[in-house]
């Protein structure tokens, strides 16, 4: 789900200008379509200039952004006779015509916001990893443009997961690197916090934080185009993201032994092993 911000001259609601944003999950602010709206950077995922009427004014207004620096996708929304007016100068990352389905209109913000994340370059103390951001500097997390409301733990172990993305760190490593070596409290704190952030991310994202069974955790990096719908079971071999199960296993690690079977009596059979003891 991403922030859109809508600059329109009409009275109507977004619903009505881009009908296919309303069977969106997506949230939605209107603002007008003047110079007020340079007067601070967008607080949003990508802007919508709406362009359906005045091509003149709305060219203006796009070229205006763009030369302000704007750090998210814009896009212009048109009707099919616009497209004609369209050119380079205007400074979109795409447009969207007014008669688009949700399917298309989806598809399109998707792409522009991944875009834009996979653009822009890190800053000398940020780590990014897709839609995430995380400024070592202000101690600060973000996806795409929303700060992430992290305690000063949960910023820690994502931000040491996130410098070592894929690597399997063990709970008991986790809590020496983060905790530090004189911390007393059991593994348990790491899983709890493991849970509070993935709440954090929300489930379009908490699969960054991967669970590898038995062992521990690992940063699974996310291209921005990956996220909507990935399942929390990437990286950790269950079924549902087109990996193949791992075999079921014992205490100690090694293969679980078979269950015996079942007969038509109901009678439990005993497995061939067992039976040549």
């Amino acid at each position: 789900m991403s922030e859109l911000l809508l600059l329109t001259s009409a009275a109507e609601p977004p619903g009505e200008i881009l009908p296919a944003i309303g069977l969106l999950l997506h949230t939605v602010r209107s603002g007008p379509a003047d110079a007020a709206a340079l007067a601070d950077p967008p607080v949003a995922d990508a802007v919508l200039v709406d362009a359906r009427r005045d091509l003149v004014r709305a060219r203006e207004l796009c070229r205006l952004l763009r030369a302000t620096g704007i750090e998210v996708p814009l896009l212009a929304v048109l009707t099919e006779g616009g497209l004609a007016a369209v050119t380079a100068d205007w400074g979109t990352d795409d447009v969207i015509l007014n008669t688009a389905g949700p399917a298309e209109v989806e598809a399109r913000l998707r792409l522009a916001v991944g875009r834009q994340a996979s653009a822009a370059p890190a800053a000398p103390d940020e780590i990014r990893s897709g839609d995430l951001a995380i400024d070592e500097a202000t101690y600060s997390a973000r996806l795409r443009a929303r700060a992430l409301d992290l305690t000063f733990k949960e910023f820690e172990l994502l931000k040491f997961l996130a410098q070592h993305p894929g690597r399997v760190f063990t709970r008991a490593h986790l809590l020496q690197e983060v905790w530090g070596y004189d911390y007393f409290g059991g593994t348990r704190t790491v899983d709890v916090h493991v849970r509070r952030l993935r709440a954090k991310l929300g489930a379009e994202h908490e699969a960054l934080i991967g669970t590898v069974r038995n062992v521990g955790y690992r940063f699974v990096p996310l291209k921005p185009e990956e996220g909507r719908g990935h399942q929390r079971a990437a990286g950790t071999g269950t079924p549902g993201n087109g990996a193949p199960a791992e075999p079921a296993r014992g205490e100690d690690g090694g293969p679980r032994p078979a269950a015996g079977r079942i007969d038509q009596m109901g009678r439990r059979r005993s497995s061939p092993a067992r039976a040549d003891r």
